[in-house]
């Protein structure tokens, strides 16, 4: 770590941990680390030290996740032995950590199928350590990009690990390598239990993922917003078009089925598959009266 970067004012102060001035406020420390990290001034900063060893643990993840690599410990460089990922959410869902700058700190995750395999949606910092780290997981088969923000080292992971690469047909363009092409608004099963489904709007080729009828991965589309305790589209920050994306949502929310929400950005949640398609009606139904808003991103509530 480059120690010309320093705390934040803001920050705990006094040794240990502080967020420093690269923070682009991503939202990512906070998920992980809910009661440490906090909100200030539009940063992130550290609210308080860690008082038992998972909250030490909380930290350590959110350090390796962070992409600026802002979250940092006075006592210097972080162990590598500390670093908790590839982080198992069950036994079916691992979040990789490691965000990347290239995918503007975008979450992302490995799938586990049942013969063994894994799937990764979206990607996370190159390296040939994780790459290796995660394949230790098992084979990974296929890399799913829920759209062009997100693409930065898809063809990279997938031609490490020998796996076939998806993108939308309008997102193409982000990564022309891709073999997989989907095309079209129709939902796709792309593997056994594994279905795409086009969702224009955030972008022209925006696709979420549901596995299982469980775990939907939904990319930057929408996301579990924690101020309003509901799941929200982030439509300050939709590049395409907000009004596509409303039609999207009429067109396909009514067929999912779910009860884990994992998106690129915003938190995570789990609910009741029920209680989720209950959050989607609403959020189908707000979104019809959503106007085209300036490019803000101090604007999502996370």
């Amino acid at each position: 770590m480059n120690d010309a970067h320093t705390a934040r004012p803001g920050s705990a102060e006094g040794p240990g941990w502080y967020v420093d001035d690269r923070c682009t406020n991503c939202d990512v420390a906070r998920q992980l680390a809910p009661d440490l990290i906090g909100e200030a001034g539009g940063l992130s900063v550290i609210t308080r030290q860690p008082g038992s060893e998972e909250e030490e643990r909380q930290l350590y993840a959110a350090a390796f996740a962070c992409h600026t690599r802002s979250i940092r410990t006075s006592a210097g460089r972080l162990d590598p032995e500390r670093d908790p990922f590839p982080l198992p959410l069950d036994d079916t869902v691992y979040l990789c950590g490691h965000n990347s700058p290239h995918t503007a700190a975008a979450n992302s995750y490995l799938l586990r199928r049942p013969s063994g395999a894994l799937m990764m949606i979206d990607t996370p910092r190159w390296s040939e350590r994780l790459a290796a780290r995660f394949e230790g997981l098992g084979p990974v088969t296929d890399v799913l990009l829920t759209h062009r923000d997100h693409a930065a080292h898809g063809e990279r992971y997938a031609g490490r690990f020998g796996a076939r690469l998806w993108i939308h047909e309008g997102d193409l363009e982000a990564a022309p390598g891709a073999d997989r092409v989907l095309r079209g608004t129709e939902a796709v099963e792309i593997a056994d239990g594994v279905v795409a489904h086009p969702l224009p709007g955030h972008t022209r080729g925006s696709t979420l993922y549901v596995a299982d009828e469980r775990y939907c991965f939904s990319g930057d589309s929408f996301y579990w917003s924690r101020s309003a305790n509901d799941i929200e589209v982030a439509e300050s920050v939709t590049w395409y078009s907000i009004g596509e994306l409303a039609a999207s949502l009429a067109r396909t929310a009514g067929r999912l089925r779910f009860e884990w929400l994992l998106p690129g950005h915003g938190d995570r949640m789990v609910l009741p598959a029920a209680v989720m398609a209950e959050r989607m009606q609403g959020l189908t139904a707000r979104a019809q009266h959503m106007e085209p808003r300036p490019i803000d991103f101090t604007a999502v509530r996370w």
